[in-house]
């Protein structure tokens, strides 16, 4: 605070709030956090509708856009464990969404690839998606989500460094 500020200044300071409600409004992690699982409520929303989890999405979204990976790629790149994706892959390969094939470059590997049944389920979850997404970001005008988006990504560009996921 200034040094030439008055008692009255400090109490209306929104420093000298310490409510709870404060701290929520204030603390980085907890806004971030509390708009991730409201991100990730409204993904549900959606992703309900094609009886899809938000990793499944996150696989077929991989697949469409770099197909034919291995479990061990996919694994990385949607953060769970060989075995958590192994049982991801069933569930997609059980609905008829994806398919294993043989790597020709290694016979005891795997590529995991998109059927065409799930590039169509794929493309018409990846529309109302986006719909949802611009009718929950719409709240921000477009220099607002220009601004969050730089700020994201220098966060998360520090976050990946600090976890050495970089």
């Amino acid at each position: 605070m200034v040094a030439n500020a008055t008692i009255s200044d400090a109490t209306i300071s929104p420093m000298s709030d310490t409510s709870p409600r404060h701290y929520i409004r204030t603390n980085p992690y907890r806004l971030v956090h509390d708009v991730y699982v409201l991100l990730d409520y409204g993904d549900r929303l959606i992703l309900d509708r094609f009886k899809l989890s938000s990793t499944q999405f996150r696989v077929l979204n991989l697949l469409k856009t770099d197909p034919g990976q291995r479990l061990t790629q996919l694994s990385d790149r949607v953060l769970r464990s060989k075995s958590q994706l192994t049982r991801i892959i069933d569930a997609l390969e059980t609905k008829g969404l994806i398919q294993r094939i043989g790597d020709q470059g290694d016979r005891r590997a795997q590529l995991i690839v998109l059927t065409k049944a799930g590039k169509a389920m794929q493309d018409q979850a990846n529309r109302e998606h986006a719909d949802s997404l611009a009718a929950r970001f719409g709240v921000l005008d477009q220099a607002e989500q220009k601004d969050l988006v730089a700020l994201l990504d220098k966060l998360r560009h520090g976050m990946a460094n600090y976890l050495e996921l970089e």
